[in-house]
């Protein structure tokens, strides 16, 4: 198991114009909250393989790649869902080459690489994290989990409140 890495130092790999490494790394990737919920990354140590590539002119072109599941509720039933992401994220940090071709995870040659990790796993994340791919949800009257009740689960529809008056009245 690699030792557990937060930040970076690329000045330390020493690379020269052209150059490269594969390193692997394992990184913690911090808890996400989205809408109010929580979602983690199991392992809770991931293994990352992470590409440096010293560029010429001064730089680096960097890749990262790793797999992790998502853990939270699923966003139809609430119960909890696993699903497992692949991340493939590119970065490129060339001083002096303008807004697109400096990277906000590199400052001083120090990658912040769980940071990166963070972003690239929330980015790389489904849409909707579920339970399995055919979750039926919750009924919007009941609350009742449509994937144990199954598909004869119905209620009568409410009446229509504008026909409220004529229901009163009583005709002889």
């Amino acid at each position: 198991m690699a030792a557990l890495t937060h930040d970076f130092d690329l000045a330390g790999l020493r690379l020269s114009a052209g150059e490269g490494r594969q390193l692997e790394l394992d990184v913690a990737i911090e808890p996400l909250m989205l809408g109010s919920e929580r979602y983690t990354a199991e392992p809770a140590r991931v293994p990352v393989a992470l590409s440096v590539s010293r560029m010429s002119g001064g730089g680096y072109a960097l890749r990262m790649r790793f797999s992790a599941e998502v853990r939270g509720p699923c966003m139809r039933c609430l119960r909890e869902g696993s699903p497992s992401v692949a991340v493939d994220a590119r970065e490129v940090d060339k001083p002096g080459g303008g807004e697109e071709m400096a990277s906000p995870y590199v400052s001083s040659e120090k990658l912040d690489i769980a940071a990166w990790a963070r972003d690239a796993f929330a980015l790389a994340m489904p849409v909707k994290v579920l339970c399995r791919p055919d979750c039926a949800g919750l009924c919007p009257v009941c609350a009742a989990d449509l994937n144990e009740t199954g598909p004869g689960h119905h209620h009568e529809p409410a009446p229509d409140p504008r026909w409220a008056k004529l229901r009163e009245l009583r005709l002889e």
